[in-house]
């Protein structure tokens, strides 16, 4: 092919789930480029085909490491004058996931699950925690010095307590039903992206360390 002087810009995410076995550049990667023709061929590139059945664990893995040199070197196979900047991750993950991963009701099911376990969880940490400082003979001798005289049953200060604590939760993670109170990112959803992040980078560097990564020679 021509060789070309334009600078072709490219950005791959951290991790990148294609659909289809056969992955083309344009299923991961985000480019631009003022030679509109070379663009369009380098969108149907071809460079990795996942194992049949990898999906399910019959032969290899779903998930593949990459490094951006490699696709580098694949885009100078057609394009050896052609200048690329790199806007994006140096080393990234290719997943495969055809199709949906599981039905509806099994998603729902697992929502549920997960709902009772953290409810539940949330609550046994409460009670271990109120009981771990003694809550109850606080409130009791709290209530003892401003009024005088010893409390019978439950006080204004456990009412005020739990629906302060209730409050105080929802505030916190910015969640209530299927709304946010504001659009900032909730501390769930923060503490998410930190989890994926630390996942991908330890995939990336047992990969780079075993030596399966796909990389340049």
């Amino acid at each position: 092919m021509s060789e070309s002087k334009n600078t072709l810009y490219l950005k791959i995410d951290k991790n990148v789930v294609v659909k289809d076995r056969n992955v083309k550049l344009s299923d991961f990667a985000k480019m631009e480029c003022t030679d509109q023709a070379a663009l369009r061929q380098l969108k149907q590139k071809k460079i990795y085909t996942f194992p049949e059945g990898c999906e399910k664990g019959v032969h290899g893995h779903n998930q593949m490491a990459f490094s951006i040199l490699k696709i580098i070197e694949q885009i100078h196979e057609d394009y050896p004058g052609l200048d690329i900047s790199n806007e994006g991750e140096s080393d990234f993950i290719l997943e495969y996931l055809p199709g949906p991963a599981a039905p509806a009701w099994l998603d729902g099911l697992k929502t549920v699950i997960l709902c009772i376990v953290i409810f539940f969880g949330a609550a046994f940490t409460i009670m271990a925690f109120n009981n771990d400082i003694g809550i109850t003979d606080i409130f009791e001798k709290f209530y003892t010095q401003v009024i005088g005289s010893a409390p019978e049953g439950v006080t204004e200060l456990e009412v005020c307590y739990c629906i302060g604590l209730a409050l105080g939760i929802t505030v916190f993670f910015n969640h209530v039903g299927h709304k946010k109170i504001t659009h900032d990112p909730t501390p769930i959803q923060i503490e998410m992206r930190k989890y994926e992040n630390d996942i991908d980078t330890t995939f990336l560097d047992n990969a780079s360390r075993k030596g399966h990564s796909i990389d340049v020679d």
